[in-house]
């Protein structure tokens, strides 16, 4: 159990450990400003929205959001939900029908996967950013009238990869496809001002109609949104159903975001400072001879292999005073357990060092 707010330290069981397994990338889940952006949202507009956008709840700082957030993505609008799983299988059941076709990463969230299943279309699995493998199932289905949807996270939460992003835009204009992307894991974190994968200097809604974004990872809040045209949109206020069916965000909660994608895109030192931190880590993760998975995002995977050594890995840097997520199946395939260790723009080299000199003592081949 946590005792402490989200920062590069965190105490557990009294015990104050540096915290290397969280998704507060920029470190804003508690920066004062946020935080008191918050507490003056709540002085205005209370602590609860009292009902659904659609009958009451949708205030003048849920639009205020709306309306930053598609000015980042550099989409005509934006539509806040509860989460990214409300986001995802809200916005993929409300496409599709039962004689649609999806296509979707292997290694999808599972929030991906369940939208795609529980719409009832035809569900195909194509194998990991592996746009041959996606060109022939396109391929097979290329006579069909129907819907066709290519689903991909744009940074793979468990593996850290980026999603072959141009390479699944000319697919998808090929084939007459949709293109999804959720960019929960690297919304603020990449591009021109936190702008993520989708850069809307290069791409627009042609290009990549639903955009996902989350609010509680780098920017540090809660909830999430979907971005696109205004045609987009308006079908998910419509048909969504749980967009629809859900009381909205507290206003407060909508204040504070505002304050943290300020904070976000004016601070570019915190996208560069996790950028150090990882270019650290890989070098003396090498020089350690430890095999990390090509990533250049703040997501760092070790694979151990087998839940039990890992297991016993992450206790053992526990008490070195690292804390480490410790992941295995059935978030990631059997037999590829791992130590999910992510970077914060708060931490300091010395952490860095710190994580490096205890993965010494204990991983090292």
């Amino acid at each position: 159990m946590v005792e402490s707010p989200a920062g590069r330290e965190l105490v557990v069981g009294g015990r104050r450990l540096l915290n290397f397994c969280s998704n507060d990338y920029l470190g804003l889940a508690a920066d004062p400003r946020v935080t008191a952006a918050f507490k003056a949202g709540a002085d205005r507009w209370g602590v609860g929205s009292g009902a659904s956008h659609l009958v009451s709840g949708h205030t003048a700082a849920h639009a205020e959001l709306e309306l930053a957030l598609a000015e980042l993505t550099g989409r005509p609008r934006a539509l806040l939900f509860g989460s990214g799983y409300a986001a995802n299988v809200g916005t993929i059941s409300t496409l599709l029908g039962e004689r649609d076709h999806v296509f979707e990463d292997r290694l999808n969230h599972a929030s991906l996967l369940d939208g795609g299943w529980l719409s009832g279309a035809g569900f195909e699995w194509y194998a990991h950013a592996d746009t041959v493998d996606l060109a022939g199932r396109l391929e097979a289905h290329r006579s069909s009238p129907r819907r066709k949807l290519i689903v991909s996270d744009g940074t793979f939460s468990m593996d850290g990869d980026l999603c072959p992003l141009e390479p699944l835009i000319a697919l998808a204009k090929r084939h007459g496809a949709w293109l999804m992307i959720d960019d929960a894991h690297g919304i603020g974190v990449h591009g021109a001002q936190g702008c993520g994968v989708v850069d809307p200097a290069r791409h627009d809604c042609t290009d990549v109609p639903v955009l996902v974004g989350t609010l509680g990872k780098a920017f540090g809040t809660a909830g999430a949104f979907v971005a696109g045209s205004e045609a987009l949109v308006e079908m998910l206020v419509q048909r969504a159903r749980h967009y629809i069916y859900t009381t909205a965000m507290p206003a407060a909660l909508a204040a504070a975001t505002l304050e943290s994608l300020r904070i976000a895109r004016a601070e570019e030192w915190r996208r560069t400072r996790l950028a150090e931190h990882v270019v650290r880590f890989r070098q003396g993760a090498a020089e350690l001879g430890l095999q990390l998975l090509p990533s250049r995002t703040p997501i760092q995977p070790l694979v151990i292999g087998a839940s039990g050594p890992t297991l016993e890995l992450g206790a053992a840097l526990e008490a070195r005073g690292v804390l480490v997520g410790v992941i295995r199946a059935p978030t990631v395939p059997a037999g590829t357990a791992r130590l999910r260790i992510t970077f914060s723009a708060l931490h300091q080299p010395a952490d860095v060092d710190q994580l490096l000199a205890a993965l010494s003592e204990t991983a090292r081949p």
